[in-house]
């Protein structure tokens, strides 16, 4: 064993006598990963606890005034709705409004206006300066009517409003959604002008007005859409059921339609391409003594082009390919056969272990948990920066917020009092300390947002590994069962599983540590990009640009990778980085073989995946419209019958993707010790070979055994 490792690995893999299969005496590989990893772990319960403490999501639901408090909390406390200003200049923003917010000033007020009104400096009193700013009261302000609206002191105009989501949106907008009346008769009675004093009129104002009218139809949609998934919750999910059971049928006829797909599609390929050269050409014997041309038309640009050198030059161009394809046919052909063979065996594989298929809903529903995790954490914590005034009404500490903040001008005070000097006194740490306190929560709450984004990123990979690592052991148990199905070991999915919580996961945590490194220079290069949009600085965009597509190749290079290593992990027992070397080397060494099959796995992968899509959306297409005779009487009525058919469908391809990727792995798996059994037998009864007799013919191999033993693999 001490020798193996050694060797060249350029070389074919030596025979080694003792490995029959998925070692079980093996050892803890990359220890120092699995310690970091829980390290790691500990740091993000913190975060959580932190966000959970101190956070409120209702914070982010509240609207916040121009000062940026929260309505309906600490001074704002019983003024929970929010008025704007200028909702007309507001909504000639666009969509904009809802990304960057609106420019006017807004307050919180404690109940939303019932009437429409428009003040006129002079013509009004003071005293109908209902809506101002905190700190100004018209009744007693030394400034005149005009100048308390042209500064925007003031409200100049509000609408009749209703409280939406605890923003006052005018009454006629609620009416348009509710009784679907048009923007601009629903603003025709409705007045307004802007702080100059501009009026603005009815059509300007339903104009402006329209974005929230577009918001408030989104928001019925919604609801709808809702009703329509609590109404025929069941029979989507009966969709689905189905779409899982085609799946697993169509899992295990691959063993029988696997080559005749294959076989098809390139005598397909080739026949197209074939009567397309042969028909282009004939047309251009035809017409070859011809003046015959198309006209394009282009903008500006004319263009005028021979039929028959246009004829000549596809011609030429189809029979180029039809060359190389037959070349390359006649050069992979038996690459072809040997990629098909191994996805039959992947078949038989699955078929022979079928609780496999139940693999990937347990790493599916752990991806889930940790993204809402992440979502959750994150939001809690966005909630902690909202910035808060004291309130001395509520029975809170007198150091912290409604929600758990804390509130530094008390603790400064406080701090001050207790050491008897000022907190800008720095001949004691009493100035550190009380702006570390005032800084420490908002650098907190982004570098958690950091962390919180890497540790998402990190344990989804860690969950993809240890879904591949098992069913690698699995199916790796599998090939090196020298009689099928009598030598596969008794529950081998479990017994995987142990070895990669017993062994290995240190190595788990170090492959998904990667990627999740490359994920975050990902999302910093996309950051980066953002900025740069509508710099003048194309010699750092295309630099950005480069850099994007580099690490995204990166990152594919190294899940292909992580994955081989991972299978080598779980038959070897060997560390992370030993593992992906020598899968590396093994891979290079047939890398041809390496690319027919994983061209022609992605290819029936492809197919199947559209396959059973299919079959889900026109089964729930034919349901939900009624087309099916005999369950007419189980139709729903709904408002949208397109919600459940677009659920079945996005649900049926994401049970086909778990399904095939069982598949994918299992043909992976097979592939990789094929080549190890390659290269460590010959056949002899001292080193048989572990393959089926399909590939054996298809190599033109066989196994010589010991006149003792009688029967053959």
């Amino acid at each position: 064993m001490e020798q193996l490792e050694t060797v060249d690995e350029s070389k074919p893999l030596a025979y080694d006598k003792n490995f029959k299969g998925p070692i079980k005496d093996r050892s803890c590989t990359d220890i120092i990963c699995c310690l970091l990893f829980l390290i790691f772990i500990v740091g993000l319960v913190v975060v959580a606890y932190f966000a959970f403490q101190y956070g409120d999501p209702r914070l982010l639901v509240y609207p916040v005034n121009s000062n940026n408090e929260i309505c309906g909390y600490g001074k704002q406390l019983g003024k929970p709705y929010l008025l704007f200003f200028d909702l007309v200049a507001c909504g000639r923003m666009g969509v904009g409004v809802f990304v960057k917010g609106c420019p006017t000033p807004q307050i919180c007020i404690s109940a939303c206006p019932t009437e429409n009104k428009v003040l006129i400096p002079g013509v009004d009193a003071k005293a109908d300066f209902k809506y101002c700013k905190d700190g100004v009261d018209a009744t007693t302000s030394s400034k005149t009517e005009n100048a308390l609206l042209s500064d925007e002191d003031c409200a100049r105009y509000w609408f009749a409003s209703k409280p939406l989501i605890n923003r006052c949106v005018p009454s006629f907008l609620i009416d348009v959604l509710e009784k679907g009346a048009d923007m601009a008769t629903a603003a025709a009675n409705a007045t307004a002008s802007d702080a100059s004093g501009n009026s603005y009129d009815s059509s300007m104002i339903g104009n402006s007005l329209d974005v929230y009218g577009t918001f408030l139809k989104a928001k019925e949609y919604g609801e709808k859409i809702i009703e329509d998934v609590w109404t025929a919750w069941w029979m989507i999910l009966i969709g689905l059921f189905l779409a899982m059971v085609f799946a697993l049928v169509w899992i295990i006829i691959m063993r029988w339609i696997a080559g005749f797909m294959v076989w098809f599609t390139i005598i397909a390929f080739l026949g197209l391409f074939g009567f397309s050269t042969a028909w282009t050409l004939y047309q251009y014997y035809e017409l070859k003594d011809t003046s015959d041309s198309f006209h394009i038309q282009f903008s500006v640009i004319q263009m005028t082009m021979s039929k028959p050198k246009l004829f000549l030059a596809f011609g030429i161009i189809s029979g180029v390919i039809l060359v190389i394809a037959l070349l390359i046919l006649l050069i992979l052909c038996s690459r072809i056969r040997i990629a098909i063979s191994l996805i039959k065996e992947g078949s038989r594989a699955v078929g022979t272990m079928m609780f496999t298929l139940i693999c990937p809903i347990f790493p599916f529903a752990l991806q889930i948990v940790v993204v809402g995790f992440w979502l959750t954490v994150a939001v809690f914590l966005a909630s902690t920066g909202r910035n808060q005034s004291f309130d001395f009404n509520n029975n809170s500490s007198e150091y912290r917020y409604p929600n758990g903040s804390y509130n530094y001008e008390n603790i400064q005070k406080a701090t001050s009092a207790f050491f008897g000097k000022a907190c800008d006194n720095t001949s004691l740490s009493s100035s550190e300390f009380c702006t570390f306190l005032k800084n420490q929560e908002e650098n907190f709450v982004i570098y958690s947002q950091i962390f919180n984004l890497f540790m998402m990123f990190w344990l989804v990979n860690f969950v993809v590994a240890l879904g591949q690592m098992t069913l690698a052991g699995a199916f790796a148990s599998y090939y090196w069962a020298f009689e099928k199905p009598r030598d596969i070991p008794a529950f081998p999915i479990l017994s995987s599983l142990w070895r990669c919580f017993r062994y290995h996961l240190g190595s788990l945590a170090f492959g998904s540590l990667i990627i999740a490194i490359v994920q975050m220079i990902r999302v910093l290069l996309e950051y980066v990009d953002a900025k740069l949009k509508g710099k003048e600085n194309p010699v750092a965009k295309f630099f950005i640009k480069c850099l994007k597509c580099c690490f995204w190749c990166l990152e594919k290079f190294l899940k292909f990778l992580n994955k081989n290593a991972y299978i080598l992990i779980a038959a070897h027992g060997k560390n992370f980085c030993t593992s992906a070397k020598n899968a590396f080397m093994l891979i290079m060494r047939n890398i041809v073989r390496v690319v027919v099959i994983d061209k022609v796995t992605d290819f029936l992968l492809f197919i199947s995946k559209l396959v059973v899509v299919a079959f889900a959306a026109a089964t729930s297409y034919f349901f939900f419209d009624g087309r099916i005779d005999f369950l007419s009487s189980f139709t729903p009525s709904l408002n949208f019958y397109v919600v459940p058919i677009v659920l079945v469908t996005l649900g049926s391809y994401v049970i086909a993707s778990c399904f095939f990727s069982v598949y994918e792995m299992a043909v992976d798996t097979l592939f990789l010790c094929f080549l190890e059994d390659l290269e460590r037998n010959d056949g002899s009864p001292e080193k048989p070979y572990y393959m089926s007799k399909d590939l054996r013919k298809i190599l033109g191999k066989k196994n010589v055994m010991a006149p003792s033993e009688k029967k053959e693999f």
